[in-house]
């Protein structure tokens, strides 16, 4: 059996890699993202060098994309991006793609992938509805019943960095860049200067301005997270994105934050857990797609 070529379109770089269909990974790569606005190729350009640079080594079956964005995964269309990628609203992936490779192709938004990933191959495999949320340079989420994402009407359901919460937007005052922003600006210093990992490894070493940032960051996202947890009522909730690295700092403060803003009778039933896949997860569920979908037509 040919392997399927599996691509995740982040803000900052492109992954991309080969797997066979039990979901393992046979080979994998990762080339920065040029957005639209800027003098390189755009998303689309470089979809079709990837592609065409795994094709001259060997035969592909299908091509799984999972993409920042709100995505229409019929149309296999982004019908809204952030500030993040300029010039991406719009861009038709799908379409180009199957006619130009005359092989079939699935789209579908990052974070519902990395959901589809966690709730049928890592940390809720036991659980029959999971909501999954990612932390990094903003903050996304999509919700997994019975194995299966929950698009809402307009495939924009679980978009809830979008939520808003006192003091502003909830991605805008509780992900990994407003943490950045936090203590550069604390320090007068410019946020390129320092990272994610060097505040977490200041915190350890005891920096209270580190300290006490993060600790704030983590009241914000358990404030948002125990209102979307009475909203859906899920069996598992589950934690990922870059942040989520600092397991060991992150998710003891995690769960005693939720702990306080969760009722007991709720709390109680709501398993938290940790992603298992990292990098691998949007991959591997556009991959789970794309699969669903060649059985479906086969069948049909």
């Amino acid at each position: 059996m040919k392997p399927y070529l599996c691509i995740d379109i982040g803000g900052t770089a492109i992954k991309h890699g080969l797997f066979s269909e039990d979901f393992k990974c046979m080979a994998k790569k990762k080339v920065p993202t040029h957005s639209a606005a800027g003098p390189e190729p755009g998303v689309l350009e470089q979809v079709f060098t990837i592609i065409k640079d795994w094709q001259a080594q060997t035969e592909v079956e299908g091509i799984a994309i999972s993409t920042t964005g709100i995505v229409d995964p019929k149309a296999g269309q982004i019908i809204y991006a952030s500030e993040v990628m300029p010039g991406y609203t719009g861009t038709k992936l799908k379409a180009p793609v199957e006619n130009a490779f005359n092989l079939p192709c699935i789209v579908e938004n990052d974070v519902n992938c990395m959901g589809l990933a966690e709730a049928n191959l890592g940390a809720g495999r036991s659980a029959q509805s999971c909501l999954c949320i990612t932390v990094g340079t903003g903050i996304g989420g999509s919700f997994i019943c019975g194995g299966e994402i929950f698009h809402g009407f307009s495939n924009s359901a679980c978009e809830v960095g979008y939520l808003r919460v006192p003091g502003g937007v909830y991605q805008d005052l509780a992900s990994t860049s407003q943490l950045v922003k936090k203590i550069a600006e604390g320090r007068g210093i410019s946020p390129s200067s320092i990272n994610g990992f060097q505040i977490f490894e200041e915190a350890r070493a005891g920096a209270k301005d580190c300290i006490i940032a993060i600790d704030e960051m983590v009241d914000i996202l358990a404030d948002g997270l125990a209102n979307i947890v009475y909203l859906l009522n899920p069996e598992m909730v589950i934690l990922g994105g870059g942040i989520m690295e600092q397991r060991d700092y992150m998710e003891p403060r995690i769960q005693s934050a939720l702990s306080k803003r969760i009722i007991p009778v709720v709390f109680d039933q709501t398993q938290i857990a940790l992603a298992q896949h990292g990098n691998d997860a949007g991959m591997l569920g556009a991959l789970m797609v794309l699969l669903r979908q060649l059985k479906e037509s086969s069948e049909g």
